[in-house]
């Protein structure tokens, strides 16, 4: 289920999204998870009020640029090591939630290759702005 299955105020919302996108970083809290980068698997979703993204003249720049959430996690991750999921989640849904235009975002992190018997571990978030 969507979010904005579940809250009315997503209901005049466009949903926005960068699924399933596999980046290597440094991220882990044990000794050896410093030792090398990790995939992490990012998916974002942005839910923005159809006023403020639909295009009336077929412009980029009357829409959110999908580029802005690849290009976020971008700066993020090149910053340094990250020790937990929830850090890099919270920080990606703070800087989504700087742009004018978006209303609210849901954001999970996944790490695939930590156990064997498990497809991946991982943290969601979902807020919306006041």
């Amino acid at each position: 289920m969507k979010p904005n299955d579940l809250v009315p105020s997503l209901m005049n919302c466009r949903r926005l999204f960068l699924k399933d996108y596999d980046i290597p970083i440094n991220i882990g809290v044990h000794d050896f998870e410093k030792l090398a980068e990790q995939r992490i698997i990012i998916n974002i979703e942005l839910y923005v009020p159809f006023e403020l993204n639909s295009p009336k003249h077929d412009s980029l720049e009357e829409v959110v640029d999908y580029d802005f959430m690849r290009n976020t996690i971008i700066e993020i991750v090149s910053k340094g090591h990250i020790h937990l999921q929830e850090t890099l989640c919270d920080e990606i849904v703070e800087k989504m939630l700087l742009h004018p235009s978006v209303f609210a975002v849901k954001v999970s992190t996944e790490k695939p290759d930590v156990y064997p018997d498990s497809k991946s571990v991982g943290v969601e978030v979902f807020k919306q702005k006041k």
